[in-house]
């Protein structure tokens, strides 16, 4: 790929538990349509090519002096889609514990409400080794928490009724016939008729096709059951580390987006952020492996040297917002949907093909 996209991951105060204390934090606001809208904001300045919002159906771990609570992340991306204009938009979606066809309406909205620029990251509920896995399981009236095959096995099945719900409408279904006294041309709504290990869904979507046909998917690579279905299933891969980019990458075509993650702490100056951190330190211990910490020379550098090992980054920030990132990295091409950012053709229907 010839483009080297920037992505960033929306938080409510920053990745340090302890980035809500920092002077220059509003942490009453982090629960405010605002605190979103100026993050955003400032990504797509930057020229981000997606935002990332994450979510989890997890109990959080609470302790003295840490950050508690988030917003839903469909909410969240849904709200900045008509505030912004062309940046991608990709909440993240644990699917374990949620019907395919709700998941399914809710990321054809969010590609309607962005005019074209919908994603969704899919994701699962913790698995059964966890602490965490029994009293998330319980909350969704599961006594016995899953083992992470079986997790993405689902979460595979979900992306295959996502993908048939996006595809029930054809492009020209709705004909808007006024005097023959038709909406839509019902031959070209199909039911997906679905049944899987999991779940049965049947009928079509409630919603219209999309404007991208279908929003991007995007999963994790870094384990190998979430690899063996991003492999599969995915325009976009999110890796952790420069190993699981370059393992990746040896493995799924060209076509598909990798996306290394990295951890930063920018500020005006190298000093300004040094003597940040140690404000973070002096809060909570924290490891700083891999985190990139500078100014915004030091970070650039840092970033674009990673050029070689992914087809992006994903910044997330250790505490302030993606305001700081301006002039990191030079702008990306904007074009009118997240598919044509990332470089992907717009799927034909499915049940167009074969009709």
């Amino acid at each position: 790929m010839t483009t080297f996209h920037l992505a960033v991951e929306l938080t409510p105060a920053g990745l340090h538990p302890a980035a809500w204390r920092l002077p220059a934090e509003d942490a009453a606001r982090a629960f405010t349509a605002r605190h979103w809208l100026d993050r955003a904001h400032a990504a797509e300045r930057v020229g981000a090519s997606i935002v990332f919002v994450d979510d989890s159906s997890a109990p959080p771990v609470e302790r003295p002096g840490r950050f508690v609570g988030s917003l839903d992340a469909v909410g969240v991306a849904a709200l900045l889609g008509p505030t912004t204009s062309g940046i991608g938009l990709a909440p993240v979606v644990p699917v374990t514990y949620r019907e395919p066809f709700h998941v399914g309406k809710e990321i054809q909205t969010l590609d309607h409400v962005s005019l074209g620029r919908g994603a969704v990251q899919v994701a699962v509920a913790t698995s059964a080794v966890e602490p965490r896995s029994g009293t998330e399981a319980l909350r969704y009236d599961e006594r016995v928490p899953r083992e992470l095959p079986a997790l993405w096995r689902e979460a595979d099945d979900t992306i295959e009724v996502l993908e048939r719900l996006w595809d029930s409408w054809e492009d020209d279904a709705i004909i808007l016939d006024a005097e023959g006294d038709r909406y839509i041309d019902r031959a070209k709504v199909h039911a997906i008729e679905f049944t899987g290990e999991f779940f049965s869904v049947h009928g079509a979507s409630i919603t219209p096709r999309s404007p991208q046909g279908r929003p991007v998917v995007v999963i994790r690579g870094d384990d190998p059951h979430e690899l063996a279905v991003a492999s599969r299933r995915a325009d976009v891969i999110r890796v952790r580390t420069p190993e699981a980019a370059a393992a990746v990458r040896a493995v799924v075509p060209d076509t598909v987006t990798v996306l290394l993650d990295v951890d930063v702490l920018v500020a005006p100056t190298d000093r300004v952020a040094a003597e940040r951190r140690a404000a973070l330190d002096a809060f909570e211990p924290w490891s700083w492996d891999g985190v990139v910490v500078g100014g915004p020379v030091t970070v650039a550098t840092e970033l674009t040297a990673l050029a070689d090992l992914a087809d992006g980054v994903t910044v997330r920030p250790v505490a302030g917002d993606a305001a700081l990132l301006e002039g990191l990295l030079p702008l990306v091409a904007k074009h009118s949907t997240l598919r044509e950012t990332l470089g992907l053709p717009r799927p034909t229907s499915r049940y167009a093909a074969t009709r």
